[in-house]
């Protein structure tokens, strides 16, 4: 992996490793997301939008 990358890239990278990550999924849409709140359990969750613009 060069260069920028995402975080879920790096959680992706780390789990091959045997690194243990936090669960999370990639939710496109706001129905993506209900899913995937809905297949982590629990009753909070955050959301972390994520986008390669430049800078902060």
């Amino acid at each position: 992996m060069l260069g920028p990358s995402f975080e879920y890239q790096a959680k992706e990278l780390f789990a091959q490793f045997g690194i243990p990550v936090p669960a999370g999924k990639i939710a496109r849409t706001p129905d993506e997301a209900v899913e995937a709140a809905k297949a982590i359990g629990g009753d909070f969750w955050v959301v972390k939008a994520q986008i390669h613009a430049g800078g902060r």
